[in-house]
């Protein structure tokens, strides 16, 4: 099975957590943390910085590692190293995503996560 390794930025701010609702592919309509594919030769750190510029018109500062998540989809093994981030300057333009929506402690589980991103919520709630 192939391996996609990814990188994603669980958002804070004023106690709450940036989520996005994806707008293509196969998993459209799902809620995830943003971020995005690692390049060959790019640390996990690097790649995000330059995912969120790149989907999110914003510039963060990349935090302490939460997890790095593995997850089997059917036709792909995702391994997903997901990092605590601030936004630096930006507004949170969304260019690849059909919605957003800040959460606070309380209403994390009101969205529909993907289930990768899902395994996240408890850990990033006992750190809120």
């Amino acid at each position: 099975m192939k391996t996609v390794k990814v990188v994603a930025a669980v958002i804070q701010d004023n106690k709450k957590i940036f989520a996005t609702q994806r707008g293509y592919g196969d998993f459209k309509d799902g809620w995830e943390f943003p971020g995005g594919k690692v390049e060959i030769g790019e640390t996990p750190e690097c790649a995000l910085v330059r995912e969120i510029q790149e989907e999110l018109d914003t510039k963060i500062s990349v935090g302490k590692k939460i997890d790095c998540v593995e997850y089997d989809y059917p036709t792909f093994h995702l391994s997903m190293e997901c990092y605590w981030a601030e936004i630096i300057s930006g507004d949170l333009v969304l260019k690849e995503h059909e919605a957003s929506r800040w959460l606070s402690k309380e209403e994390l589980n009101s969205v529909n996560w993907l289930p990768a991103d899902l395994e996240l919520i408890e850990k990033i709630k006992e750190k809120m």
